[in-house]
This record gives structure tokens, C-alpha cells and sequence, in this order.
């Protein structure tokens, strides 16, 4: 085998030259891929077929003090270098960010290395600029531990259910919200005091935007949305909505219901009309349903399809150690077919479905007003979701005199109907305030 750097997995390895791969970062999800190449070094020569060295590990700062399992004489801070080094079969990039990352990704694809990455916001952005790149080259581009970390998700999409035909994809892919959203049910505490306590265990990051405002949870659901329907799948194309707003009263109404809240990628086909819809938000749902029972920092994301029905994946999709260990799953597959001179499967976006605009989307909703405890109020409310043809399910009243309050649940509804009668109940006279509004999802209509 020659080691040039044009040289693409149509080329097979020999099995007397090890496959030498180039880390782009070394934090904590690089460090622990350091180490399991280490301990598992022997096994994973033999499921690969040829054995796996560390070249070289690119780093900002190389005096900062890492794992024990990492060669201080492998750091550089020359990414660019490493990346073109003759010697260098597989970049993994696990430094996030769209850019350099991007650079250096494309630079590594175009020179015939195979790629694996953990970069859900570089592959939510530029997916199908990575996946020409790697077609173009004959190479393999690899990301499973971008989404729901050790969880086996991508590869079933890909390849598992590729003769089959993805209805919906729902799921929990965030842990820090789900640690928040946890908490908040099993203590009564508010959304700042389980924000804090997610924060002090290591979940929540010290600016948890990302988390709490769904824009991690959007950038997997772009991935997923890629892989389970053949389209291109950007993050601007995700409805989005994060927890923030999300109350104990909201908990608490919840649980009256027999329901909890979770924050859910719901992915899924228009029903009678061609497109996908797909939104991140907080949303009920029954008890009884199995993410439910989705606890703390854990993910679990829901596929069914029309052949195969309903399948769950669930595990930590979080973490150094399950992260890492689904960049490895990753390395051995494109090990394997670099040896074998193969190209795995990519990116299929045949099918180009359009992206549906979230007014016509429909659900059920769940609101609670504040309301003037007299005669009348009722009929008002009524009366303005009967205009926008938003059918009412349940209403009860709480409370009575400055405390009333109103809770009704709705029959499914398009989001732009809902969203009117939201705007008319603000400036009904009677309505104090419409104080949550929060899907419900899973409840039969």
C-alpha cells in the first residue's frame, strides 16, 4: 500500500503497515479515545485486520496537563501539518465549532483521509459539503458520537433500516435539559434551582444556552433528519424552542394529567402532504409512554418505520467514555474498509423532500390562563378558540377569585390556528394573562 495523501479507500491497506490516525483535539472525549486506543490496542488490531497508531494529536495548548494515557511527544499545534502528513490514513476531529474545523476536515477528505467526527454543529451546518468532499475522494466520512453519544443511532438510520421507509424519529437527545426537565417533576424545584443543581454535577455548561435554548438538540435533529429521510437537512431548517419557559405549574398541571414533560426531536413526515416537519421543543406526554421514563442525563430516541414498526435506542448520550467509545465504533469501520480498499455508505439525499414551515404543523396543546373568577370569562375563552377552529378537549378551573386560573387541553390543531388564538386570549377581556402554552404529544385524539 502506498502512503501518498491522495491515495482513497479504493486502495486496500496491507495488513504489515498500521493504519496511523491524526487527533484534532485532545479534551475530554480526545483524551479518552487516546486511552481506549491504548488498552484495546491488541483487539482492535484484530477486528480491524491491521493494527491502529496515534501520529500525531493537534492541541492549542500543549502544555496542559492531560491523561496519563497521553504521549506529550505526539501534541502539535499545527493542525494543517498533521493533517497533510504522507503517513496519516483517518483524521478524528473532536475539537467542535464550525471553523477551523471545517477546514481542516475538508483539507483532510480531498487529500484521500477518511474522516470521523463528533462535530454535530459542523454537520448540521456543512453535512453535504463534507459528504462531497468525502464522495469525491472515494473516502468514508463518520459521525455516529454526534448524536446521543454511545447510542448506535446513525448507523441503523443509514444503513440497518436503509430498504426500509422512516415514518417519524422522536426522541431525547439532550441531557442536560433532560436533567433539568427530571428534577423539576421528582422535586417541585423550579427551573433556575434544577438549572443550578445540573450545573454543580457537570451537565449544564457554565453558559448553557446551547442546551436550555434547544440549539444542540436542533443541530441533531438536522443529522437525523439527513439520515432517516434522503434529504439535505440544515440547522435553520429545525423549529426550535427551548425550556426556559417551562414552569412548576407546568410540571405540576402535567402531572395532574398523568403526564411529564420532556424536551423531544420530533422529525417526521407530513402525513398526506410531501415534506418533513421538524421541530425541538418541550412537550407532555403520558406517563405510559417509554420516554417517559427517561431519566436525568440519559437519552432515548424512538424510530418507526413502516416495515420494521417501533424501535427505541436508549443509553448516555453523554459523557467521555460513551462518546468516546462511539468515535471508535466509527474508526473500526473505516479502518475496515480502508483496508479492504472499500467506501462505506454516504450521504444519500435522493429523495429531497421539501422542509414544511411550522404554521401547518399539527398537535394537541396544553394552556393555562389567568382569569377574572366572574360570569362570562368561559364562553370569551371559548368563543376565540372557536374562531380559529381550535376544538377544546378538557377545561377545568383552579382557584377562584384573583387566584382563578384555567387549564385546557386541546384536540390536535395546526400551530399557526393555535398561535391566533393565543394572540386573541391575550387581549380578552377576563384574561389576565395566558401564562404556559406546552404541546402534548403521545395522547390519542
Amino acid at each position: 500500500m502506498t502512503t501518498d495523501g491522495g491515495r482513497g479507500a479504493d486502495s486496500p491497506a496491507s495488513a504489515d503497515r498500521p493504519l496511523r490516525i491524526a487527533m484534532l483535539g485532545c479534551g475530554v472525549v480526545g483524551s479518552e479515545v487516546v486511552r481506549l486506543l491504548g488498552i484495546h490496542t491488541d483487539e482492535l488490531a484484530a477486528r480491524v485486520g491491521t493494527p491502529l497508531e496515534i501520529a500525531g494529536i493537534a492541541v492549542r495548548d500543549p502544555g496542559r496537563v492531560r491523561g496519563a494515557a497521553v504521549d506529550r511527544e505526539l501534541l502539535t499545534t499545527d493542525a494543517d501539518a498533521l493533517i497533510a502528513r504522507n503517513d496519516v490514513d483517518i483524521v478524528i476531529e473532536v475539537v467542535g465549532g464550525i471553523e477551523p474545523a471545517r477546514t481542516w476536515l475538508l483539507s483532510a477528505l480531498r487529500s484521500g483521509k477518511s474522516v470521523v467526527s463528533a462535530n454535530k454543529a459542523l454537520l448540521a451546518t456543512h453535512g453535504s459539503t463534507l459528504h462531497d468532499a468525502a464522495a469525491a475522494a472515494g473516502v468514508d466520512l463518520y459521525y455516529e458520537a454526534a448524536v446521543a453519544g454511545a447510542i448506535p443511532l446513525l448507523r441503523p438510520l443509514r444503513e440497518s433500516l436503509a430498504g426500509d421507509r422512516i415514518r417519524r424519529v422522536l426522541g431525547i437527545v439532550n441531557g442536560t435539559t433532560n436533567y433539568i426537565l427530571t428534577r423539576m417533576d421528582e422535586t417541585g424545584a423550579s427551573f433556575a434551582e434544577a438549572l443550578a443543581e445540573a450545573g454543580e454535577l457537570g451537565y449544564a455548561e457554565a453558559d448553557p444556552s446551547a442546551d436550555i435554548d434547544g440549539f444542540d438538540a436542533a443541530a441533531k435533529a438536522a443529522i437525523i433528519a439527513q439520515l432517516a429521510f434522503h434529504t439535505p437537512v440544515t440547522i435553520d431548517d429545525v423549529y426550535r424552542e427551548g425550556i426556559g419557559a417551562v414552569t412548576a405549574a407546568d410540571i405540576a398541571s402535567a402531572r395532574e394529567l398523568g403526564c411529564t414533560i420532556k424536551a423531544l426531536v420530533i422529525a417526521e413526515r407530513a402525513g398526506d402532504r410531501p415534506g418533513i416537519s421538524l421541530r425541538v421543543h418541550p412537550a407532555m406526554i403520558p406517563r405510559s409512554h417509554p420516554l417517559a421514563g427517561v431519566r436525568e442525563a440519559f437519552n432515548a430516541v424512538f424510530v418507526e418505520a413502516e416495515a420494521a414498526g417501533q424501535l427505541m435506542f436508549y443509553g448516555r448520550g453523554a459523557g467521555g467514555a460513551p462518546t468516546a467509545s462511539a468515535v471508535l465504533g466509527d474508526v473500526v469501520a473505516v479502518a475496515r474498509n480502508r483496508v479492504a480498499g472499500r467506501q462505506g455508505p454516504g450521504e444519500s439525499a435522493y429523495a429531497a423532500l421539501p422542509i414544511l414551515p411550522m404554521g401547518p404543523t399539527v398537535t394537541s396543546y396544553h394552556l393555562q390562563l389567568d382569569v377574572t373568577d366572574k360570569a362570562g370569562v368561559l364562553a370569551a375563552v371559548a368563543g376565540a378558540f372557536a374562531r380559529h377552529d381550535v376544538s377544546i378537549r378538557s377545561v377545568r378551573q383552579d382557584g377562584r377569585g384573583d387566584d382563578a386560573s384555567l387549564v385546557l387541553v386541546t384536540h390536535p390543531a395546526a400551530d399557526a390556528a393555535l398561535s391566533a388564538t393565543v394572540e386573541d386570549l391575550r387581549v380578552l377581556d377576563g384574561v389576565r394573562a395566558v401564562s404556559g402554552v406546552v404541546r402534548v404529544e403521545g395522547v390519542e385524539s
